[in-house]
């Protein structure tokens, strides 16, 4: 069966007629060539396919997209400047070296990005708790806090000047 789905998806409108048993992260990807989003375990288990919806991080391969009329849907790609450069948080990843095989990375991010709009000045336990929805097998985690702490550390400072 096919329906009419109306989004949005970081920050621009999309009308696109769908199965109705298509799930958000396939439209995303193969619908919308945003690609960003990662496949992992389709069980919602991994975190690879972590989108913002409607201001909440969601498993985009637990959703189907005919249940998104009307939301405001961000992924990866649109956490970046529209000027172009990387996000501050994608900037502290490189810089904490936290990533390695970037297959978590996207989902990573973003969970990260909600986290801070919610809790702008996380403890470490504040921040473990925000990303535990994603699994990461290369980086131990510890650099992944460090690059979170230290862009609300940044944002702190900036709010204070």
């Amino acid at each position: 069966m096919k329906t009419t789905v109306h989004l949005t998806v970081n920050g621009t409108q999309r009308d696109a007629e769908i199965d109705t048993r298509m799930l958000l992260v396939d439209f995303l990807r193969d619908r919308l060539n945003l690609t960003g989003t990662h496949v992992g375990c389709l069980t919602g288990n991994c975190g690879a396919c972590t989108v913002i919806m409607d201001g909440l991080t969601v498993k985009a391969c637990t959703i189907l997209t005919a249940d998104t009329e009307g939301s405001k849907v961000m992924t990866i790609e649109g956490l970046t400047p529209q000027t172009g450069g990387l996000h501050p948080l994608q900037q502290a990843f490189v810089e904490y070296h936290a990533l390695q095989c970037g297959y978590c990375t996207p989902g990573m991010l973003l969970s990260a990005y909600q986290l801070l709009q919610e809790h702008p000045n996380p403890d470490e336990s504040t921040i473990r708790h925000g990303i535990a929805g994603n699994l990461c097998r290369c980086t131990g985690y510890q650099n992944i806090i460090k690059a979170i702490q230290a862009v609300a550390a940044q944002r702190n400072e900036e709010r204070k000047a």
